[in-house]
């Protein structure tokens, strides 16, 4: 039965990492169509050459006390490697052949884009070129097929927020075509490196993320979390995985549910701080103009008393992932600072936008940009005049701040009514 409205999914692959198998049984458990997934998953068949059974069964299991759907794709094939090309070919093929959204076609293709790409950067070839071995197999399409069919049974491609945990990546020694290597795969880690995809060694010594996996929840999720945010979870699956593990319940979750909104947006920010009492105020000061151009959110300076009794000052600093190793770099260089401290933040914040308001005070007409502050439900919290468009409006007319503040704000609540 399709979900609808806003909604949040949380993919939770922390614990026994993820593969395409374990995303579709998840999204079967919170009750996508097994019918029409499945018959989706038998399509490559139809159009991958030398692949002559595809078999899919969909049953529910047991894993150390946690009831979970377990898929079972079993290929029989005359190769053991295809052409990237081939597999593209193919994919598009079958998705022609199966009634899907245009946003669940998008995100198939991106997925298995996803999946090349890394393969070529390994491998440095070109993607016309790449030719792939354990990921050819027509497995790895019937999970991208089944994966999409089902968000798109769920109805989740629209006016949901997907969210994951960081991916378990197990460890140890993995065999494959090339050889033996280290646990995670190379075309994993590529993936993961190249979204900035936040993930975690162990906990067992085996391989827990696949590519096809992280190629499948990278390209669905809009923000990795730390923590699940706030919610009401509605529906919660669980996807088994092939292998059993003693040390934890190898099983994929995610969980469907309703935003917990308080009028507010959310996201997470990095805070770095330091102390400082050996610089003078045109450093920090200095410092503090750098790191807002250099892309801080926010930076701010807070008197303080350090040790011996000496008086300093902690330069706090709020920042985004992509900004967060070049601004610590900038403010060790800048200050002399020996060691940073960095806590991951959770915000809360209300919509903010930008209107210009056109003002006439006698014979001066003027545009003065407002800010105009929003909570979810559209409702206006704040209105606030820019302080240099009032201040220049007021000197030129004589008028008091107060004044001229008070008309801005008066016409553009009329203009927002």
């Amino acid at each position: 039965m399709p979900f609808s409205g806003n909604r949040i999914l949380v993919f939770d692959p922390q614990a026994s990492g993820v593969s395409g198998d374990m995303m579709v049984g998840a999204l079967l458990d919170i009750g996508a169509d097994i019918t029409r997934v499945v018959e989706a998953m038998h399509t490559p068949k139809h159009f991958l050459a030398d692949c002559y059974e595809l078999e899919i069964t969909v049953g529910d299991i047991v894993v150390r006390d946690i009831r979970a759907k377990r898929v079972d794709v079993r290929v029989k094939e005359d190769t053991s490697s295809r052409s990237a090309q081939d597999l593209i070919s193919a994919l598009s093929a079958c998705l022609e052949g199966i009634r899907i959204s245009d946003e669940a076609n998008r995100y198939a293709l991106h997925s298995l884009n996803t999946l090349v790409s890394a393969e070529a950067s390994i491998h440095a070839d070109n993607m016309d070129d790449i030719h792939l071995h354990e990921t050819a197999s027509a497995d790895t399409l019937a999970d991208i097929i089944g994966t999409a069919t089902a968000l798109d049974d769920l109805s989740l491609f629209t006016e949901t927020t997907v969210y994951s945990t960081p991916v378990a990546l197990g460890g140890g020694l993995v065999n494959f075509s090339h050889g033996i290597s280290s646990s995670p795969a190379p075309a994993t880690l590529e993936i993961l490196r190249s979204r900035e995809f936040p993930c975690r060694g162990g906990p067992v010594a085996a391989e827990l993320a696949t590519p096809t996996g992280v190629s499948l929840l990278t390209s669905l999720v809009h923000e990795p979390a730390e923590f699940y945010p706030p919610m009401k979870p509605l529906s919660v699956g669980y996807g088994a995985g092939a292998r059993d593990f003693a040390e934890m319940p190898n099983v994929l979750r995610v969980t469907y549910g309703d935003p917990v909104y308080a009028g507010l947006t959310r996201d997470d920010v990095y805070v770095i701080d330091t102390n400082l009492d050996d610089i003078s105020g045109e450093k920090i000061g200095f410092t503090i103009d750098r790191l807002l151009k250099e892309g801080a959110r926010d930076a701010v300076i807070i008197p303080s008393f350090n040790k011996k009794g000496r008086p300093g000052h902690v330069i706090q600093v709020i920042t985004d992932s992509p900004n967060l190793e070049r601004l610590c770099e900038i403010l060790i260089a800048e200050t002399g600072s020996l060691g940073l401290r960095i806590h991951t933040c959770e915000r809360r914040m209300l919509t903010r936008e930008s209107i210009s308001v056109e003002v006439t005070l006698g014979d001066v007409s003027k545009h003065v940009s407002v800010k105009i502050a929003r909570s979810t439900a559209g409702q206006i919290v704040r209105i606030k005049p820019e302080y240099e468009d009032i201040k220049s409006l007021a000197e030129q007319t004589g008028k008091t701040y107060r004044e001229v503040t008070d008309l801005v704000e008066k016409k553009a609540s009329e203009i927002l009514q």
